[in-house]
Order: C-alpha cells, then structure tokens, then sequence
C-alpha cells in the first residue's frame, strides 16, 4: 500500500503524526486498543481488499455508510444541531417578541429545556423549521459557520467540533486509505453537516445524506438561487435511511456503522449481502463521555443491540473497553 497515501489521508482527517505510528501503519489504528472491534475492523479490509479470498470486494463496490450524531461525534445531553437552533432561537427573538408568550420558544427563551422536550416532536420540528428555512443554503451554511467557531459544549468547554471520536476518524481513514467509499447517511440536517464535516471527516458534501426540508429555485436578475423551505423533505431515519441510500447511492453499502435503533434498518439493508459489516458504537465511558443505551431518549440503543448480541457480522464496539482515547 502507498504509504505516502495514508500519511496524508491521516492529515486531512485531521490526525498529527504524533498519535499515528511513525511509519503511518493504517494497520494500528492508534486510538483502538487491542481487541474484538479493532481486529473485526482490520480483519474486515483485509479480506475485503485481497484479490485471492472469496471475500474479496471490487473497489466500485467497497462503500461503508456512517451514522454521524452519537457515531463520529457527541451527542449528549442532546444533538448538537439543536444546540444550533436553540441559539439561533435567542438570537432572532429582538424579531419576534410573540415568542415571549408563545410555545415552544418561549421555552427557549427561558432555558427551560424540559418543556421543550415535552413538546414532543412538533415542537422541535417548529424550532427548527423557522431556525433552518427562508434564506439561501449559502447563507444558512454560513450562519452554521460562524455558531461553529464559538459555541461550546457546556460540560467539556469544547468547541463542538472538537467532540468529534478520534478513534472514529481514524477508522475513517483507514477505509479511505484502502479504497472504500465513505458515506455519512445520518438523522442530521444534511445542509448543518455539509458546512463543516467535509473538513473534518475528509468525506465530501456529495457523499453526506440526511435529513432535509424542500428547496426552492429561483432565477432573480440573473442571480440563481437555492432557497430552504419550512418544509419536509426527507426524514433520513430508521428506514429513511436505507431509502435515502438506495435513491441517492444506488447499491447496497458493505459496512454500515451507527449507534442507535435509528440505524438499525441500515445495518439489516448492508448486512443482507455476503461480505459484509455493521459495527454499532456502544457508548459505555461515562467517566469520558457518556452512558446510554437502552432507556435513553437521544440514541436508544435496544432492538439493534438485541440483533448484534445474535448475528457474527455485527459487532458493538464498547467504548470504554475499545479505545484509548475518546476526542
């Protein structure tokens, strides 16, 4: 393999030669420890990548599918992405002041975090229709920019790119370094993740599925522009996600990674075919990040578990006893 190749795949995902070994081995995965997950990864490439086994997988066809809230970076104590929009709440509230009085933003108004979930689902969807909609992509893309560059996740005092899991990137990478086409298929707005997960995830905007509301074109004294509506186009969840695949990918991915039931009919799609992976990140560290599983309101992990516990191609990758770094 070119080795030149890898050390400068590990720099675009942001990865100092400090923490790779100082040959590059795509092999070591730094971050991982010994064990299942890191050797059910390597042993996947290998024979995924070596003409002479029945496993053997063409390039045209080695495509590995990643979750991203809760599987490449954080998402407690709830996703980032509403983070956003609960910003973005406060900040346009000088132009609404119905808000003070009305719900949910009047919740937001008052950090009262509980009454906004207690809405349910439509009051989020109404938080985030008006935060994400009546301006061009650019200039949505460019308000995410600029939150991105000074909000912090309250516990960690991080910025919330900084939350992104080491070990995931350089999983990343040694996919890429091994001609795998890496996807993010995720519950996220695909606009917010376009923004900034090229840069960090070196995986281009076009290979970044999501959830998305309606655009509309519009030609205004020969200026072209794409407008976000308020909306629904496409929820990219549960079986939103092998749909988006199938209509956006056209084939079937031979590794699917995620973290939660929101994933789970995206790893049984990958997972029907020979040859093929689905590893699921367990969050387990609490000490480092956190715990959930089962009973958790944000990346419930139950049925998806249940169905690793039983199949050999699926694999849980227990955080706390598979990496030795988190971020």
């Amino acid at each position: 393999m070119n080795k030149k190749r890898i050390c400068a795949l590990a720099v675009l995902s942001g990865l100092s030669f400090s923490t790779m070994a100082m040959d590059c081995d795509p092999n070591l995965l730094p971050s991982w420890k010994d064990g299942d997950s890191k050797a059910a990864i390597v042993s996947f490439v290998e024979q995924s990548t070596d003409t002479s086994k029945d496993t053997f997988v063409p390039v045209a066809d080695r495509i590995a599918v990643f979750d991203n809230d809760g599987t490449l970076w954080s998402e407690k104590p709830y996703y980032f992405q509403l983070a956003f929009a609960l910003d973005q709440v406060k900040m346009m509230a000088k132009d609404h002041p119905e808000w003070k009085t009305q719900a949910p933003f009047k919740f937001v108004l008052n950090d009262d975090i509980e009454s906004v979930f207690a809405g349910g689902e439509e009051a989020l969807l109404e938080i985030v229709k008006v935060t994400h909609s009546g301006m061009t992509v650019e200039e949505y893309q460019q308000t995410v920019d600029q939150w991105l560059t000074t909000a912090k996740d309250k516990r960690f005092n991080k910025a919330y790119t900084e939350l992104t899991y080491k070990p995931m990137r350089e999983m990343l990478t040694y996919l890429q370094a091994n001609d795998f086409k890496t996807y993010i298929v995720s519950g996220g707005g695909v606009d917010f993740m376009r923004a900034w997960a090229p840069e960090v995830y070196n995986i281009p905007a076009e290979q970044i599925i999501g959830s998305a509301l309606k655009y509309q074109y519009a030609y205004n004294d020969g200026q072209p522009t794409i407008t976000k509506m308020g909306e629904i186009l496409t929820i990219d969840d549960k079986a939103g996600k092998p749909e988006n695949i199938q209509h956006i990918i056209g084939k079937k991915p031979v590794l699917a990674v995620g973290n939660s039931d929101g994933d789970h009919a995206m790893m049984q799609w990958a997972t029907s075919q020979p040859n093929s992976m689905a590893m699921i990140v367990h969050h387990t560290d609490e000490a480092r990040e956190w715990k959930y599983d089962r009973k958790s309101s944000v990346g419930k992990l139950d049925k998806a578990m249940d169905e690793a516990n039983d199949r050999d191609n699926w694999h849980l990758i227990d955080m706390k006893k598979a990496w030795c770094t988190v971020y």
